[in-house]
């Protein structure tokens, strides 16, 4: 059991680190996933890196399981280097878990298999792995991590706000009341502080308008409505002269209303 558990999985998992490698250089991967390509996304360097490092680990890891199963002392080396790869391994997978939408399979299979080492290793001391990942699990859920996500995805308008904001309760009020369709973006969420904080803005509600043209910001809630309410004038003197020019009553678009784009709520001026 101790070749196994100390020198035939290391091996295997060598192997497994060494192919996928290979294919990454090859512009290939054993996991096509999309959460393998989210997860190089959080690395401030080259996935490769870490692929050979990964390896080097292993190798170390291999040689001390070799060694420890003639000389005693080099078993103490070996949990050492085997316990810090899965804390390693434990925050990797975790954050992962908790920023992306899914999992990187690749990384699941590392961390699986150093868990397996783990208990055919020892299994009396797997208890106190369990309670290390679960420590590093509820630290990391203390973060407020950002989710490795695009919110403002696709075409319309969105509204960065807070539901006890005063000033964003207006605009809502506004658009409510006038029919505005808009998708509202709580300002709790991280990536919603960090893009507000990114571009300089201290103050909620903002709003996020989004077309084929670009994106443009609005901030406050005097201003939002003021741009809706010349939007909307606008709108109807042009209504107007289409209708005189094709020869109909001014009045007859002047009573309906156009249901307007998606739009986001954020917090205003007086609440920081």
């Amino acid at each position: 059991m101790a070749f196994f558990s100390r020198v035939f999985l290391p091996f295997l998992l060598l192997l497994y680190i060494s192919i996928e490698t290979y294919l990454k250089l090859q512009h290939t991967s054993l996991c096509g996933d999309v959460g393998c390509k989210l997860a190089g996304e959080l690395l401030r360097f080259d996935p490769m890196y870490l692929n050979y490092f990964g390896m080097f680990s292993v190798c170390i890891l291999l040689l001390l399981g070799y060694a420890s199963l003639k000389h005693k002392p080099m078993e103490r080396l070996f949990f050492m280097v085997l316990y810090a790869a899965i804390a390693f391994e434990t925050t990797i997978l975790f954050y992962q878990f908790i920023s992306n939408p899914e999992p990187c399979l690749f990384c699941l299979g590392i961390f699986s298999t150093l868990l397996s080492i783990a208990l055919f290793s020892k299994p009396r001391n797997f208890a106190v792995v369990l309670a290390v990942m679960l420590s590093i699990f509820l630290a990391l859920n203390t973060l407020a991590i950002s989710k490795n996500k695009a919110f403002v995805s696709s075409e319309g308008m969105y509204l960065i706000q807070s539901n006890t904001c005063g000033h964003c309760k207006k605009v809502k009020q506004y658009f409510e009341e006038h029919n505005i369709a808009y998708t509202p973006i709580s300002i709790q969420e991280v990536n919603a502080r960090s893009f507000l904080k990114f571009v300089d803005i201290s103050n909620i509600p903002v709003l996020v308008i989004k077309n084929n043209t670009g994106i443009s910001l609005l901030t406050g809630d005097k201003k939002i409505i003021a741009h809706f309410k010349k939007t909307k004038k606008e709108d109807r003197t042009e209504s107007v002269q289409t209708s005189s020019a094709l020869g109909l009553p001014a009045d007859l678009f002047s009573a309906t209303t156009e249901p307007g784009c998606a739009i986001t709520i954020t917090e205003s001026p007086s609440c920081d």
